[in-house]
């Protein structure tokens, strides 16, 4: 293959780029992330050139990758984004969905639209919103245990954008794709087949102790003990509080895997807990010249005690920026300092359409606090750990 100054390797046809981005504070940066076609960054930037396959292995010794149409590319530095994958409770029943990508939550339109009712496992966004948006449906929501250990599931790339006409490459097992943003939910219709227009109930701090089809179900001591409560439905969960909820379907709405799989074999990465490859704080990998960023990479280094890496769009992009910047200064023979953005968690995002400024430091010192809208972001007031009075802090303020 050619030298190429830079190229980007993706399996989309589409790229995602970052649009409207605005600086909100010191710390806090809003923005929206777009597809658009690789032509665009193409003609934006000379030295660019974007390369559509998947990624068949990596021989991090040799300095190439190899992609599924059989090219081979050397490189001098090689910087890994490939995102996560969804968890799923079990992988095996046509009734479990995972929703994270854009396809996901077609599927999951498809299902609800014949459903009367649903079981949703989950403890963040994308399910607390599954729940308010989806009506006429009876919704069993399960506020699952946060430390519940994690297994390795296959690699399944899902496909982001929505155009019908996007084909997935043939002779591969993997799919195209990438989480959803904050408004996963607009334009998909949420709307069940139950008379009633929206009915939750709740189960908290539990996990899903087995899941049953319904011929499993009919044969098992669960239907002898509960059968007259629970009805005919295709798809049973049993739960380790003891109680067993008959559905049209589950969604697992429980978070992501790091999407490490085809870089792994051959070579000797060192990986974190969650299976992420683990990054020092230049970005880089165990493995020489290989950086990684994203949802694929844990951050290794010593954590700032307002921290924390939680795999969302906002450190996405500003990981990426960061890696960029360390493969720059690798290159150049610069020094580089861990940037400030990693000293303090701060996120912005959407809730119910109101946008919703996030500081960790509220989680650790705050003892109240109450929300109040304003325009264009919320006003959050805290009441101090070591005084009572209170103090405002309002987005566009820089934090001291």
């Amino acid at each position: 293959s050619c030298l190429l100054t830079l190229a980007l390797l993706t399996a989309a046809p589409l790229v995602k780029t970052v649009t409207n981005f605005k600086q909100v504070s010191k710390t806090l940066e809003d923005f929206d992330v777009e597809e658009q076609p690789s032509s665009i960054l193409e003609e934006k930037y000379p030295n660019l050139k974007v390369i559509q396959s998947a990624v068949r292995g990596l021989h991090a010794d040799q300095h190439t990758l190899q992609t599924e149409n059989g090219q081979i590319i050397h490189y001098e530095k090689l910087c890994i984004c490939t995102g996560g994958r969804p968890k799923l409770l079990n992988q095996d029943t046509p009734n479990v969905l995972g929703i994270r990508d854009t396809d996901s939550a077609q599927e999951f339109q498809k299902h609800l639209s014949k459903a009367k009712r649903m079981l949703v496992v989950g403890n963040g966004g994308i399910a607390l919103e599954l729940v308010i948006y989806s009506i006429f449906i009876y919704i069993t929501f399960m506020m699952y245990k946060a430390d519940k250990p994690e297994r390795a599931l296959p690699c399944k790339r899902a496909r982001y954008t929505t155009d019908k006409t996007t084909a997935s490459i043939e002779g591969t097992s993997r799919e195209l794709g990438s989480a959803l943003g904050p408004d996963w939910h607009e334009g998909i219709s949420l709307r069940g087949t139950e008379e009633v227009s929206h009915r939750v109930h709740l189960d908290y701090e539990c996990e899903i102790e087995k899941i049953y089809s319904q011929q499993d179900f009919l044969q098992s001591p669960l239907y002898s003990q509960k059968s007259q409560d629970l009805g005919v439905w295709p798809v049973y969960a049993h739960l380790t509080n003891g109680k067993t909820y008959g559905c049209d379907f589950i969604v697992s709405a429980t978070g992501v895997v790091p999407n490490t799989e085809p870089f792994l074999k051959g070579n000797k990465f060192e990986l974190a807990e969650d299976r992420g490859l683990r990054v020092n704080d230049h970005m880089q990998t165990s493995e020489p010249d290989v950086y990684a960023a994203g949802d694929v990479c844990t951050a290794g280094w010593e954590h700032s005690a307002l921290w924390q890496q939680m795999r969302l769009w906002t450190q996405a992009r500003q990981m990426g920026w960061y890696a960029a910047r360390c493969i720059a200064a690798e290159v150049s023979g610069e020094a580089i300092e861990l940037d400030f953005c990693f000293e303090l968690f701060s996120h912005i995002t959407k809730f119910f359409n109101y946008k919703v400024m996030i500081l960790f430091f509220i989680l650790i010192y705050s003892k109240r606090l109450a929300l109040e809208p304003i325009e264009p972001y919320f006003s959050l007031y805290i009441v101090s750990e070591f005084n009572e009075e209170w103090t405002n802090r309002n987005a566009t303020n820089d934090l001291k």
